[in-house]
């Protein structure tokens, strides 16, 4: 048994460190902008603008503004089995009774969870996440054995070799600097303890994508970019890639496992209600006001439906890195 890890420093880690953006010059956004910027929403100018923003600004903004809706869809999807690739990495994890366990890029907590059930009774796990409003979620609901803290997965405020685990569910992609995070957790981890994280791979082409997309550019602006996330995007996205960056970060072994999922949706209504608080198109959807997302939810669900009357399947791709310490 271990005792209780908790982050050094002062209750709630590192703050977000999210800077105010330049408003765009879309005419139709302009008030929306101001409202934004009077109420001190960080990511609402900087989702806005057309040109690139840094990951640490974009991300942990978006993902608190929704932080509500992301928990609810993937409590849904992982009830019914059907996120595969985050399940296995728990598996992969080997989280175990008595273990210090930490949960990198935790979001509202819904694998934080399934970790502490894993280590109950005595064990401890730690949720981080740059995103406040995640972490404000995950907090609020604090299950037995648990604790969270803001923090940026770069710059983790915690002891060395502090962790007999870590699991990361779809949250390196979003690092910057993947080197600087993969030898992060190797500094964190206890000899022979394990990193396993999940990361989305490129889906398949479906139609129902199309038809959203197709609806999304005529309603909505283009999406901010993040302009320091092209090369971890590019390297977690292949398997050998991917294995070859967790050995150069110090790990002594590490296998990468391709995962396919299937997510069912009841209704057209359903899965584009879902998608819009999604953080792809969520970034998109906050930089107009509530009637022209309004439009565009009618819109898109009608021609999904229409190509897709009744329940619809959806396929992807994960990837599960499982890489073990010396």
């Amino acid at each position: 048994m271990h005792a209780a890890v908790q982050p050094d420093g002062p209750a709630g880690g590192v703050a977000a460190g999210a800077g105010q953006g330049t408003a765009g010059r879309h005419p139709g956004r302009r008030a929306y902008q101001r409202r934004r910027a009077v109420r001190g929403d960080v990511a609402g100018a900087g989702v806005a603008q057309p040109r690139g923003v840094k990951s640490k600004e974009l991300y942990p903004a978006v993902f608190s503004r929704h932080a509500e809706a992301y928990k609810s869809r993937l409590d849904e999807i992982m009830a019914r089995g059907e996120a595969r690739g985050r399940l296995l990495m728990v598996e992969r994890s080997e989280a175990a009774p008595g273990m210090t366990v930490l949960d990198l890029a935790c979001g509202p907590g819904n694998i934080t969870r399934l970790l502490a059930q894993r280590v109950q009774p005595d064990g401890r796990v730690l949720g981080v996440d740059l995103a406040r409003g995640m972490i404000a979620i995950a907090a609020s609901e604090r299950p037995p054995g648990t604790s969270f803290a803001v923090m940026d997965i770069e710059r983790l405020g915690l002891s060395d070799q502090a962790f007999d685990a870590i699991a990361c569910g779809h949250g390196l992609q979003f690092a910057p600097d993947l080197d600087r995070a993969l030898r992060e957790a190797w500094r964190v981890l206890r000899p022979s303890g394990v990193l396993a994280a999940s990361v989305p791979a490129a889906g398949t082409a479906e139609s129902v994508w199309t038809l959203i997309d197709r609806v999304v550019d005529r309603h909505l602006p283009p999406a901010p970019k993040a302009v320091d996330d092209s090369a971890t995007r590019a390297t977690v996205s292949d398997p050998d890639t991917f294995r070859s960056a967790a050995l150069a970060a110090g790990f002594k072994s590490a296998s990468v496992e391709v995962v396919d999922e299937e997510v069912h949706w009841d209704s057209a209504e359903m899965l584009v209600s879902r998608c819009m608080s999604w953080w792809q198109l969520a970034s998109r959807v906050d930089a107009v006001d509530s009637c022209v997302g309004a439009t565009f939810m009618e819109e898109a669900t009608e021609a999904v439906r229409h190509e897709h009357p009744g329940a619809i399947t959806t396929h992807s791709h994960n990837l599960v890195l499982t890489a073990r310490r010396a």
